[in-house]
């Protein structure tokens, strides 16, 4: 008997968003739009709030809206998000990522 395993772009979002706060220089997540900006206001908060999972052909992008530390190296950050989000997607979810887009939203002091 042969079984699929679906892996959801809310899975997936939460997945990438557990990674990114995991990385040494950020903060938090910024909301990505009105609605996760209403939810935070609201209290209910997730672990996806911040990313966007998108579709591409057959594969999917992320866009990931951080806030980084004050006296961080912005460009250094980035590329330590987008490396170990890939690295998490392929070796956790099994999907390579197309692209993985990182938005320095906000710098917050520590």
């Amino acid at each position: 008997m042969t079984g699929s395993i679906v892996v959801t772009e809310a899975a997936l979002a939460s997945l990438i968003g557990l990674t990114a706060h995991e990385i040494p220089g950020v903060v938090g997540m910024a909301p990505a739009n009105l609605k996760e900006g209403l939810s935070r206001v609201l209290g209910r908060a997730n672990a996806r709030e911040g990313v966007v999972v998108g579709r591409e052909g057959e594969g999917y992008t992320a866009d990931l809206y951080v806030v980084v530390a004050y006296g961080v190296s912005i460009p250094t950050v980035a590329r330590n998000i987008t490396e170990r989000v890939e690295h998490v997607a392929r070796t956790q979810a099994g999907i390579d990522l197309k692209a993985t887009r990182v938005h320095a939203v906000g710098v917050q002091r520590v």
